[in-house]
């Protein structure tokens, strides 16, 4: 099974446990795209709606993809009830949008599993003059708030994680849309803190696609060992969160016209 795929096979544990992302990158996103009644939206991926209520609560008209099959019935048990959600179950990188046209496509840790050529072009494509590409994720900083516990939680994997499929996800480059098209290309960062208990940190963990594929013994082994680094500082686990937002806009006016 392919590393993109393997979340569809958990879509309650991925629903409660992967992060949400802050109030104010979306209030920024919403703001800088002009995002409201009017405007068409296409989500990448949505997963179970981990960047969704924020966008959809606009009443613009949301479009989403999702591969999924399993995420893509908890999309439409969780937003089938709102007129302006709409969601396909099929592959981006295949599926015919026929016409259709977008002011905003966005990606909540999404894009990157869609080869660059494909992703840059095909978003680009789908824009409509003057749209914004938008495109986030979630970097989670457990070792400067224990770097104690840090340590015991990499000895762990040291011993157990052996995933039966090395993963070799890593090579998008967000920083190249510029490459295809795009103008004004920028970052922004913002910050938030998560905790969690012993059990609540394996349950994420266990959200990892690449912690999925881990053979027995190795998985409950290297779980029971997360557990108790956990347990044995005092229940607790912190993570301080950067939030990643890239902007990147689709010019109003081709070259060719200029």
């Amino acid at each position: 099974m392919e590393f993109r795929k393997v979340f569809d096979t958990i879509p309650e544990q991925f629903d409660k446990y992967r992060p949400r992302y802050s109030t104010a990158l979306f209030k920024a996103l919403i703001e800088f795209a002009g995002i409201g009644p009017e405007k068409t939206v296409l989500e990448l991926g949505p997963g179970t709606g981990q960047a969704t209520d924020p966008i959809l609560g606009t009443g613009c008209d949301y479009h989403a993809i999702e591969l999924g099959e399993h995420l893509a019935e908890m999309m439409n048990r969780k937003y089938g009830g709102y007129p302006n959600f709409h969601i396909v179950n099929d592959d981006f990188i295949t599926h015919d949008f026929g016409d259709r046209k977008f002011d905003m496509i966005y990606s909540a840790a999404t894009i990157q599993w869609i080869p660059e050529e494909i992703a840059f072009p095909k978003t680009f494509d789908l824009l409509k003059p003057g749209g914004t590409l938008a495109m986030m994720f979630t970097i989670g900083d457990y070792k400067t708030p224990n770097e104690n516990l840090y340590n015991k939680i990499q000895q762990a994997y040291s011993k157990y994680f052996k995933p039966e499929t090395e993963y070799k996800h890593g090579s998008f480059r967000y920083e190249n849309a510029p490459n295809y098209g795009y103008i004004d290309f920028e970052k922004r960062e913002f910050y938030g803190r998560r905790e969690f208990t012993a059990d609540e940190y394996v349950s994420l963990c266990g959200t990892h696609c690449d912690h999925i594929v881990i053979p027995e013994p190795y998985k409950s082994k290297l779980f029971s060992g997360l557990r108790d680094a956990v347990l044995e500082a005092g229940n607790k686990i912190v993570f301080n969160d950067t939030f990643i937002l890239f902007l990147a806009k689709k010019p109003m006016y081709s070259q060719e016209s200029n």
